[in-house]
């Protein structure tokens, strides 16, 4: 074999792995987080495997997306009226996880809070939904961007504080509760005698809840109507999705997006170190002409861009 078939065949096996490693960084969702609340948000995660954090701020206005991979599944609320000091410790007034951080490093939301649920590429694809099981804080809306299948939106879009029944409003009228988390009756929490969709009927109580976000989860078992399915696609969870004007109306075509880890000029360096390499791929200058240490060059400035997008 001559010495320009060795090489040939090291740069195709190593274009291969390049392009392996690109579609395994970027396989499974994005999740995009979106504040149009008139105030500074906390969101909280809780999942497996662990995305790029598990709390975070975000203020009004602004976004935020991590990269999941296919088979992670997980819930995402937020907290509100929180107070953290400059080593971020504190607490907030709803959804807290009790870290004491703005981490909630592995701990769930204290109730009431809403919550979004998914479980990515079960059976190839993706279950998610929005619940008021555990009560209602927040306006959430879950919407899917591409992919294939009903990919239908949900969430609640009402104000659920200002119509919650007074036995069961958090004090503050910042929150409201399930009948579950206010009363511990088993009939309200679908538990006991009560722990099957036969004997665990709709309360008043989770009526109200449905019929103000009729695709939200209202009680455990109202899978019928809350339950919702998408292939290959990524997501966007809007917080307060109707409490504020659009986003696009000042003058940007989104919101502005950070992941927290990198900045705009990071991942534009990135991008131009492998740009050179594309060209030349594009016109015919491909793996033939290309020296091995050039494809090892865009590898490196592949996975620089995928870690600053998603890590």
């Amino acid at each position: 074999m001559g010495l320009f078939s060795i090489q040939h065949n090291s740069c195709s096996m190593l274009f291969s792995l390049v392009l392996f490693l690109i579609s395994e960084g970027v396989s499974g969702a994005t999740f995009t987080f979106v504040n149009k609340c008139d105030f500074t948000v906390w969101p909280g995660i809780l999942g497996s495997p662990v995305l790029g954090s598990t709390g975070f701020e975000l203020t009004k206005g602004s976004s935020r997306s991590f990269q999941a991979p296919t088979g992670w599944s997980g819930r995402f609320w937020g907290r509100t009226g929180c107070n953290f000091d400059t080593t971020g410790h504190g607490t907030c007034a709803t959804g807290d996880c009790g870290s004491g951080q703005v981490e909630c490093n592995g701990a769930g939301a204290t109730p009431p809070a809403t919550l979004a649920e998914f479980t990515l590429g079960s059976g190839s694809q993706d279950y998610y939904d929005v619940s008021l099981v555990d009560g209602y804080n927040l306006p959430m809306v879950v919407e899917g961007n591409g992919g294939s299948g009903p990919c239908a939106s949900t969430g609640c879009v009402t104000d659920l504080n200002r119509g919650c029944p007074s036995e069961l409003r958090v004090d503050g009228g910042d929150a409201c509760k399930s009948a579950c988390e206010a009363f511990g009756k088993p009939e309200y929490c679908c538990s006991g005698a009560y722990s099957s969709p036969s004997t665990c009927q709709p309360s008043m109580y989770s009526q109200v809840f449905k019929s103000a976000c009729p695709k939200s989860y209202s009680y455990a078992y109202d899978d019928a109507t809350s339950t919702f399915t998408c292939t290959a696609t990524d997501y966007r969870i809007t917080l307060c999705p109707s409490s504020s004007p659009s986003l696009k109306s000042s003058g940007d075509s989104s919101p502005k997006t950070t992941d927290g880890s990198g900045s705009e000029s990071q991942i534009q360096a990135a991008a131009l170190a492998s740009t050179e390499w594309l060209a030349n791929l594009a016109t015919g200058a491909s793996i033939r002409t290309q020296p091995c240490d050039t494809l090892f060059a865009f590898l490196l400035a592949s996975a620089s861009i995928l870690s600053l997008l998603f890590l």
